[in-house]
């Protein structure tokens, strides 16, 4: 059975709208005007235990709602989703406790305290047994080499150093399932890299059930076994990182784009989603 299951997800967003100035504002008050923005329409898929599922679409596409969702953070207008036989939203405080996340933009830890005091609050608040914290953070620790800044506060930190502790925070209670919302975005090569291996080994070593969103195709291509391709809040393409060079290079031959056959197979893989994205329409305008 699948451990996520989500089906004809639907999620929109009323947004505010403003003419420029001063006059603009004004009218906004005395006659406020609004669009609504369907950031998911109908998205449906299963994520079996252990599989690492690269879930990748341009800016706006959905990505960062569809993780919202299924961490429980926002409530859907429709559809149905089960992580475990739980509904991630109504029975929140059960689902949290066996899920990690990470967000490349935000933080979970506190801006002024050490790293280490930040870890020991996360103890309290998900009440990991000290022994268990104690041998999960020491192992944590080692692997992302952090022992360095575990008193230094957050703010001080480097983007590389802060990112490898927020991954760190997010696997203390030994979570079922890791999302993983853009976690290199800004990163230099070697810490990129630290990453890539960290989750491949956490994967490999707990079974750790891992959806990763990310703009760097180089993490999907390291990462994820299977890739979601997400456009104007539907999937596009669900399938191998293979499937879609053969879908982007099938359409290129078919436009007599290429003379030589196989020459989209060696296509990096970057190219080959943004002749993706092309094809069917996904891209910003």
């Amino acid at each position: 059975m699948a451990q996520i299951v989500v089906r004809q997800l639907r999620k929109s967003y009323r947004i505010h709208e403003r003419d420029p100035g001063v006059l603009g504002a004004l009218r906004a008050l005395a006659r406020p005007r609004y669009r609504t923005v369907e950031a998911l329409s109908g998205v449906s898929f299963e994520l079996q235990r252990g599989e690492m599922l690269g879930f990748i679409g341009p800016n706006g596409a959905g990505k960062s709602t569809t993780i919202k969702i299924l961490a429980g953070i926002l409530r859907p207008d429709g559809g149905s989703v089960l992580i475990d036989g739980r509904d991630p939203f109504t029975d929140r405080e059960r689902h949290v406790g066996r899920i990690g996340v990470v967000f490349g933009q935000r933080t979970q830890l506190w801006w002024d305290l050490p790293v280490g005091d930040g870890f020991a609050l996360l103890r309290d608040i998900y009440r990991v047994d000290a022994q268990r914290y104690a041998r999960t953070r020491d192992e944590l620790v080692a692997l992302l080499n952090l022992e360095r800044v575990l008193d230094q506060p957050v703010r001080q930190l480097s983007l590389g150093q802060r990112m490898r502790a927020e991954i760190a925070a997010a696997l203390l209670h030994q979570p079922d399932i890791l999302f993983l919302d853009e976690p290199t975005i800004g990163l230099d090569a070697p810490s990129k890299l630290a990453v890539r291996d960290f989750v491949r080994r956490t994967n490999r070593e707990h079974g750790t059930t891992v959806l990763l969103t990310t703009h760097d195709m180089h993490d999907v291509e390291a990462l994820a076994g299977r890739v979601i391709v997400i456009g104007h809040g539907r999937v596009l393409a669900d399938g191998p990182v293979e499937a879609l060079r053969a879908q982007v290079a099938a359409a290129r031959r078919a436009e007599g784009m290429t003379a030589d056959a196989g020459a989209d197979d060696d296509l990096a893989i970057e190219a080959v989603i943004a002749r993706f994205y092309a094809l069917h329409g996904a891209a910003e305008g």
